[in-house]
């Protein structure tokens, strides 16, 4: 089932302002249980969770930016 327009947006503000707070903690967290690797790694590392988690909600952000596609189309030559 798709969602629509208005869905996806609320949807992606909540992945926001929850989600990817939380999974910053959670990613952080996980690898300080760990001896702090070098720095480079550290960053590979941590790049490498940045891309991971957002690849599950890619159908949500997708066309979130755009105008409404269901909404009324204005006509200003009437």
């Amino acid at each position: 089932m798709a969602l629509s327009y208005k869905a996806r947006k609320r949807w992606s503000l909540v992945i926001l302002l929850i989600g990817m707070p939380a999974y910053v903690v959670a990613a952080v967290t996980v690898v300080n249980l760990f001896d702090r690797p070098a720095i480079w790694l550290e960053f590979l590392i941590y790049v490498g969770l940045g891309v991971v988690w957002i690849l599950p909600f890619k159908f949500i952000f997708k066309g979130v930016g755009q105008p409404d596609p269901d909404a009324p189309q204005d006509r200003e030559g009437d």
